[in-house]
């Protein structure tokens, strides 16, 4: 009698990596136009716009396809990004992402992101300090995240968004020096001296990007916190000031600085698989008059249309959704805790997130 053994080997299914640290990042009214489309050529040729040479803009973002030009402008985005996270917000498909609040410019839109509802009291970017709960400061109560959250934010304006005097987490902004005091490093010192003695094309409210910028590398690579905000706001005020090379020079900066970032989290054991970075804007800009693309508010349509990107272990490497639906601004608070594995809960109502389409 013949006998046959067969034998069974169990292989082990690796678990799905978990993310343990979140990187938020805004880049002030930055267009979905512009991040989907690349060059917008009425702009670009307009001379009240293109700084009076469109030579430039077109010698370094214009390509003969809208794919090609919005990879010269965000070549991290639309390789990295597309290969392994997804990128959310192209109107061509339907895929509609809006702010909800009413207003469609930046304290408004920051609470909308941070506080995860709409408060139709907040009006005005002069807005006093926001009564409503932010997601960084309930991450900050909890057990895994305590002392291991900080924001940087190139405009002032997000000591107030934050609350700062309430919200017991490191918050930099405009121009408060970055450190603490007399313990401060030789390279915290350095920035702050070249913050305060730089050219302020802004006013004293908003330094130029690159002081943001560097601070919080800095203080991500000395301090290792698990959660940082960090806030670009160049691409709204060259905007505003109608400098269309300028704005799509800052954007260009910006997803540089994302590529930057990125190899750090992934060459840094703390990080490396165990990072997501989330990306998005706080309002939308005129479009459909091109003249209006320098401004934004309730009666400049499409002013309340945005943009989101994410990576990140976990996120699944959907590349560009192309799927129509309809996604707010104000379901990101409750998507940053989901990332994180928890919930977001205050005393006031919370949007839905989006976590689950993102791990889909």
């Amino acid at each position: 009698m013949k006998y046959i053994i067969i034998l069974f080997f169990i292989v082990p299914i690796a678990a799905k990596a978990q993310i343990e640290n979140l990187i938020i990042i805004t880049t002030d009214g930055l267009r979905w136009q512009e991040v989907f489309k690349g060059v917008d050529t009425a702009i670009a040729n307009n001379p009240k716009f293109n700084q009076s040479d469109c030579t430039l803009i077109y010698n370094k973002y214009w390509a003969n396809t809208q794919t090609e030009s919005r990879k010269k402008l965000m070549p991290f985005l639309w390789t990295t990004i597309k290969n392994q996270g997804q990128i959310y917000g192209n109107r061509n498909y339907n895929n509609n992402v809006n702010v909800a609040n009413p207003y469609w410019f930046s304290y408004p839109g920051y609470s909308e992101i941070f506080c995860g509802m709409v408060d139709t009291a907040i009006n005005s970017n002069a807005y006093t300090f926001n009564p409503n709960t932010n997601v960084l400061a309930f991450l900050n109560t909890q057990p895994n995240y305590k002392n291991k959250v900080a924001a940087f934010g190139a405009w002032f304006a997000f000591d107030k968004i934050f609350n700062k005097p309430k919200n017991n987490f490191p918050l930099y902004c405009g121009q408060t020096l970055y450190g603490q005091a007399k313990k401060t490093d030789a390279t915290e010192q350095l920035l702050n001296t070249m913050m305060l003695n730089a050219y302020q094309p802004f006013g004293t409210e908003e330094p130029l990007d690159i002081f943001t910028h560097y601070a919080a590398m800095h203080y991500l690579q000395k301090n290792k916190p698990k959660i940082l905000y960090i806030a670009y706001g160049e691409t709204d005020e060259w905007a505003h000031s109608g400098q269309y090379r300028d704005y799509l020079n800052a954007a260009n900066q910006v997803d540089k600085w994302l590529s930057d970032l990125w190899l750090y989290l992934q060459a840094t054991p703390q990080y490396k698989n165990k990072t997501a970075l989330f990306i998005t804007t706080d309002h939308g800009r005129g479009d459909a008059n091109k003249a209006q693309w320098t401004s934004h508010n309730a009666k400049i349509a499409g002013a309340n249309e945005i943009w989101f990107a994410a990576i990140g272990p976990s996120i699944n490497a959907a590349g560009e959704i192309k799927t129509p639906m309809q996604i707010y601004q104000k379901q990101f608070a409750q998507t940053f805790a989901n990332l994180l594995n928890t919930n977001f809960i205050c005393t006031h109502a919370v949007a839905t997130g989006v976590a689950t389409l993102l791990n889909k």
